[in-house]
C-alpha cells in the first residue's frame, strides 16, 4: 500500500501547531481535503482526530477514517486500531491501495520509523514558530537519505506544497 505523509510545518521547519487564535491556513485545509478524496481515507492520532471533531465533526463524508490509539479502544464512525500495521492491514483488506497519513507527530514518527512512508507532502506555511513539534527520525534508520523531489507548487496564502517520494 503507498502510504503518504500530509503534515503542515511552518517557515522555520517545526510542525504547524493550530488553535482558535492561530487556525490552520485555509488553502492547506483545502488540499488535505482534496487528497482525503482522492484516496478515500486516511489515518490520524487520536489527539488530532479529537481535535478535528472539536473544530466541527466529520466534514469528509464517507471516507474510511482509521484512528491509531494505544488508549482508547472505540469512537463511533471510525475504525480504531492500536498500531501502523494494523492501520494499514485494515484499509488494505479494505480495497485501499493508497492511504494519507495525518497528523500528529508522534503518529509521523511512528510510521517513519517503521520504514512506512512513501512518499511526504509538506505544506510550508508563511508562519514562524518558537516552539513546536519535529520530525524525529531513528538515527540508525535515517542518518542521511535522499530523497526525490515529485512536485513543488504554490497553494495560495503564501503556502507552497513540497511533494517528496522515499527512497
Amino acid at each position: 500500500m503507498k502510504t503518504i505523509l500530509w503534515a503542515t510545518l511552518t517557515a522555520n521547519g517545526n510542525y504547524a501547531q493550530s488553535s482558535p487564535e492561530h487556525p490552520p491556513k485555509m488553502e492547506a485545509l483545502g488540499d488535505f481535503a482534496a487528497q482525503v478524496k482522492a484516496a478515500g481515507n486516511f489515518i490520524v492520532g487520536r489527539r488530532t482526530f479529537e481535535g478535528m471533531q472539536a473544530s466541527g465533526g466529520n466534514p469528509f463524508g464517507e471516507v474510511d477514517i482509521v484512528v491509531v490509539s494505544q488508549s482508547v479502544k472505540d469512537i463511533p464512525g471510525v475504525k480504531v486500531v492500536a498500531s501502523p500495521q494494523e492501520a494499514l492491514g485494515y484499509l488494505q483488506e479494505k480495497g485501499h491501495t493508497t492511504t494519507l497519513l495525518s497528523g500528529g507527530a508522534d503518529l509521523h514518527n511512528a510510521f517513519l520509523g517503521q520504514g512506512l512512508i512513501d512518499e511526504v507532502i509538506f505544506n510550508v506555511a508563511p508562519v514562524m514558530e518558537g516552539k513546536g513539534l519535529n520530525l524525529l527520525l531513528d538515527q540508525d534508520h535515517y542518518q542521511y537519505r535522499d530523497v526525490q523531489l515529485l512536485d513543488c507548487k504554490p497553494l495560495g496564502g503564501g503556502v507552497i506544497q513540497l511533494r517528496y517520494a522515499l527512497g
